[in-house]
């Protein structure tokens, strides 16, 4: 039997702690948890700090609370940030019982009696519902809105956004809101996709709707899924936890066999490790990243994977030096996943968008002018640079992949990305000036965007 936990995604935060533990039978009542769930709330306002700091907090000092109580809270507190924006609005003001409240009736679904059902004032439930309250569940809608209410959105991103989105912009700010689906790779080092699927049968694993790579596990109401960092085929390194948006985009990197690549933003080692499966081994992958407490997961995900990565780790302080001085001007081919503002995971990471800062995205431009460069020095002539990110917002993609050219002085120039690598997807991407841009409504994916350049002096 396999043992239940939470929905671990793309290293991301996630709706639930995880489990290290046997899981327990939860004990708390629904009203309980929506108690906790306010409380949690209430401190992530006041303090502005991470959901999972908070999560986390909680559970420390409620440790009778069973792992399914602990699941369930944190859907909740997920729940509620996706609609904070809009059930604040809806019940008039901005508290962790408010937006509670309020995302119980726009984004579960739950009439007003029932929720009044659960706000029963009893041991350990909320206080009654007010007539106030009452009234606004019943009567209260967004027809009159902002979009960045509606849309739940920070209103200073919004201009961007529209700008990405166009006419679609309420759909995608929708499908951010959703919950994403728990999608995993296969590593074929080991197996096919088919023989994985048959391996992870009982858990309904079915293919992904457009990477060859992947499967999709399905998850729970209360967006809880299976433990799969201790499933026996994730410990052999059958396949790693990665957004089918994720998967998508190493497909683009259109990596070769016999080509020298760096992953020059490789983190923890997820689209390294995707690059050599592809490839069956066949390329010469050297994995960095500039920060090296970022690099330090590769080491353990490479030895269950059995892929075959150079990881260079810079170090710090005054004896830094460039790791990847000796390839300047003879790599085929570098694959940028740049550091982000992560907009395009919004869905799976509510809280992140809350906390974003018009600093924020200056900062992040900044490190993408700093890596693109690097990139540039890299590559030879006739090489390809592969631009990622998991953001929607134009400055972040299409500005970027801009700014490049411009500082090259014509040495590099933007090539169209290579979409044959997986059918159906040509139809399914916007297509930007520079790049193409995957997202939640279109591909049913994070927001990833790829951009493709060549050195051709």
């Amino acid at each position: 039997m396999r043992r239940k936990a939470e929905n671990r995604q793309c290293g991301a935060p996630t709706n639930c702690w995880t489990l290290t533990e046997a899981p327990r039978e939860p004990i708390l009542t629904p009203s309980a948890r929506i108690s906790a769930a306010i409380e949690i709330l209430d401190d992530i306002f006041a303090r502005r700090r991470p959901a999972a700091d908070a999560l986390k907090d909680w559970g420390l000092a409620h440790r009778f609370a069973g792992s399914g109580d602990r699941a369930a809270i944190a859907s909740f507190v997920y729940d509620g940030l996706r609609r904070r924006a809009s059930a604040a609005y809806l019940m008039g003001t901005e508290t962790g019982r408010a937006v509670i409240i309020g995302m119980l009736r726009l984004q579960r679904g739950l009439a007003e009696p029932t929720i009044a059902g659960l706000f029963d004032g009893g041991r350990f439930a909320p206080a009654p519902l007010t007539d106030d309250e009452r009234k606004r569940l019943i009567e209260g809608n967004l027809t009159e809105a902002p979009p960045e209410i509606a849309g739940d959105a920070p209103a200073f991103v919004l201009p961007s956004l529209a700008a990405a989105f166009g006419d679609d912009l309420m759909e995608e700010l929708r499908a951010l809101g959703r919950r994403a689906p728990l999608d995993i790779r296969i590593n074929t080092l080991k197996q096919s996709r088919e023989e994985a699927a048959a391996a992870l049968n009982d858990l309904g694993a079915e293919p992904t709707p457009l990477s060859p790579l992947g499967l999709r596990i399905p998850i729970g109401e209360d967006g809880r899924g299976p433990a799969l960092h201790v499933d026996p085929l994730f410990l052999e390194g059958g396949f790693e936890i990665q957004d089918e948006g994720s998967q998508l985009a190493s497909l683009l990197a259109s990596a070769r066999a016999g080509e020298t690549v760096v992953d020059l933003c490789a983190g923890g080692g997820g689209k390294s490790l995707a690059l050599a499966s592809l490839t069956g081994n066949g390329v010469r992958l050297i994995a960095t990243d500039a920060d090296p407490r970022r690099l330090a997961p590769i080491h353990e995900r490479l030895r269950r994977s059995g892929a075959e990565v150079e990881v260079r780790t810079p170090r710090t302080g005054k004896a830094r030096a460039d790791v990847l001085a000796d390839l300047d001007g003879t790599v085929d081919r570098v694959l940028i996943d740049a550091p982000c503002t992560g907009t395009g995971t919004w869905r799976r990471n509510p809280d992140a968008k809350w906390r974003l800062r018009p600093g924020s995205l200056a900062n992040r431009t900044g490190e993408q002018a700093e890596v693109l460069d690097r990139a540039a020095r890299l590559v030879r002539p006739g090489g390809t640079i592969v631009y990622v990110t998991c953001s929607v917002l134009p400055e972040e993609n299409d500005a970027a992949v801009d700014g490049l050219l411009t500082r090259s002085g014509g040495a590099i120039a933007s090539v169209a990305t290579d979409l044959t690598a997986v059918p159906g997807l040509s139809d399914k991407v916007r297509r930007t000036q520079r790049g193409v841009q995957m997202s939640p409504a279109l591909t049913g994916t994070d927001g990833f965007y790829v951009a493709t350049m060549t050195r051709i002096l």
